[in-house]
């Protein structure tokens, strides 16, 4: 029965109602077939209608129906789901693509459970018991299932490889030590594995040292991301306080400077106008006066003129006026001043506040970083020595054999064969000087010495200036006539960067990639200007990176 349930349709033999397979199957009347629970509870449901009907046909029945169990159906259920489970422990046990198969099972291979190393194959748990119960097959030593059985027989010998080859470093069969291997050093696989053993537990515990290096690294650089987060925090928290402060403070002072120079104004104004009122009432008299003068002056009888010209004559004491001032008006211009030195100040502290904060910033490390301070170089023909051509907008300079007709200048180098930029640097600046034979890449004050051939006016000579020579393969740096051997890979790019606040001056190597050759800490006190020392028969163009 099991066999033919093996083939019969599972769904055939499901409930309708809770469609799981049937469960103790009961029929009703009209031949259909349920699970006992499942249809007494519909029929419970109905019950209060007082029809009772089969959930499939419809069939409605007066009365409800008495159930029989279906003992034959439910021995095809019983049947079917021993197949089924029978089916799936196949499966279970059926080896996949990426299992070790059973060498011995015909038909559907079932999984290896263990291989033998002496037989070169691998069992399933039923072919595998002849190991665990003939004697001489005990003996055999079994291992984890391996799709690599086949690697451990020689392909020449058809021998299972038991012996290790030290001379070849290769596992080879005992057949092998006496024909192709003849004289090498070898030992048994068991034994060379016991020494690799021994090796591979070394490299372990140098692994294991080195992941708890690694991990107490990582630790560390944790704890110093935490704490660089903190401290930017903290600084930016204080930071947005202080400013905060300084506006509250400038706007209160602010306020009082306004309420002062207002109490100022309304003092000194109202002093004035009550002088004015004084003044005009002044005046007002004096014109009535006059109007009484003038009509005195036309009385005809003398005797009332000399007794009236007394009375009418008599003048007040006039208004105190010296408060008056006759120069320009200048009242509160010294408050004024005050204020603009303090704004000054102010900006002076922001600007070194500005400087201090770009010295924090970090310095450039790729290519990229530096392009960001790229400027263009441009020579300066008033300090070109007359050995030299400029070109291509006076970025290039050659050294000729003949004398350029420049004019004389106070800023012309007279015997070497030098020239300055006409730009000033200050702050960050990245440049590139591409070069054809012998040239010195420089930075220098501007006031380095021109004329003559002393020490001090070629580039390096002095303490005005630094130099990068580039004449030959190797590279040397010079400052203050003191040489410095460069070791770095030759190229004709050069790059230089400066980052004139921080004193540092940076010279690259430059090709496919940017390596650097010297790093100067210094502290510079004037702006500087790129310059180039060019040999007979070179030539250097300043280059804008990009």
């Amino acid at each position: 029965m099991a066999q033919g349930g093996a083939q019969m349709d599972p769904l055939k033999f499901s409930c309708s109602i809770c469609l799981d397979p049937l469960k103790d199957p009961v029929t009703v009347p009209c031949g259909h077939s349920y699970c006992s629970n499942c249809i007494n509870g519909h029929w419970d449901e109905e019950q209060n209608k007082g029809i009772y009907s089969c959930p499939q046909c419809r069939k409605e029945f007066m009365q409800r129906p008495d159930l029989e169990i279906n003992f034959m159906l439910a021995e095809l259920v019983e049947d079917l789901k021993k197949t089924g489970l029978q089916a799936a422990a196949a499966d279970l046990c059926s080896a996949g693509p990426e299992d070790v198969a059973c060498d011995v099972c015909s038909g559907r291979k079932l999984k290896a459970v263990k291989s033998c190393l002496v037989c070169v194959a691998s069992y399933c748990e039923e072919h595998l018991q002849g190991h665990y119960e003939a004697a001489p097959l005990k003996k055999h030593q079994l291992v984890e299932p391996s799709k690599k059985l086949q690697e451990k027989i020689c392909s020449l010998l058809d021998e299972v490889k038991k012996i290790f080859c030290r001379t070849d470093q290769q596992c080879i069969c005992y057949l092998c030590t006496m024909d192709q291997h003849r004289g090498h050093e070898t030992v048994p696989a068991a034994a060379e594995r016991s020494q690799k053993q021994k090796e591979l537990e070394g490299s372990r515990l140098n692994i294991q040292q080195r992941i708890q290096e690694r991990e107490k690294d990582v630790k560390l650089l944790q704890q110093q991301m935490f704490a660089i987060n903190v401290s930017a925090d903290e600084a930016v928290e204080h930071s947005e306080e202080s400013f905060t402060q300084m506006i509250r403070l400038l706007q209160k002072r602010s306020l009082e400077v306004k309420r002062q120079l207002r109490s100022q104004q309304q003092t000194a104004v109202g002093g004035l106008k009550e002088l004015e009122e004084k003044l005009q009432q002044e005046i007002a008299e004096l014109k009535r006066k006059d109007v009484q003068l003038e009509q005195l002056a036309h009385t005809e009888d003398h005797t009332e003129f000399l007794h009236s010209y007394t009375s009418v004559s008599a003048l007040s004491e006039p208004t105190h006026s010296c408060s008056i001032q006759t120069a320009p008006l200048r009242y509160f211009e010294d408050v004024a001043a005050v204020v603009s030195e303090s704004r000054e100040k102010f900006q002076d502290f922001l600007r070194e506040n500005e400087e201090e904060m770009l010295l924090l910033q970090p310095q450039p490390e790729s290519r990229a970083d530096f392009l960001q301070y790229s400027q263009q170089i441009t020579l300066d023909p008033n300090s070109v020595n007359r050995e030299l051509k400029l070109s291509d907008g006076d970025r290039k300079v050659t050294c000729t054999e003949e004398d350029q007709p420049y004019s004389d200048h106070p800023d012309r180098f007279t015997e070497y064969r030098q020239v300055l930029s006409r730009e000033s640097l200050t702050g960050r600046s990245y440049w590139e000087v591409e070069r054809r034979r012998g040239v010195f890449v420089a930075v220098t004050y501007k006031n380095i010495s021109r004329a003559g051939r002393e020490k001090e006016c070629v580039f390096g000579g002095d303490d005005k200036s630094w130099a990068l020579d580039c004449v030959s393969d190797t590279f040397s740096f010079y400052h203050n006539n003191i040489q410095t051997p460069v070791s770095g890979p030759w190229s004709s790019r050069v790059g230089v960067y400066l980052d004139h606040r921080a004193g540092i001056l940076s010279f690259y190597s430059v090709s496919e990639t940017m390596t650097l050759l010297l790093r100067v800490q210094t502290s510079f006190t004037q702006p500087l200007h790129a310059g180039v020392y060019v040999c007979p028969g070179s030539s250097a163009e300043f280059l804008k990176p990009e």
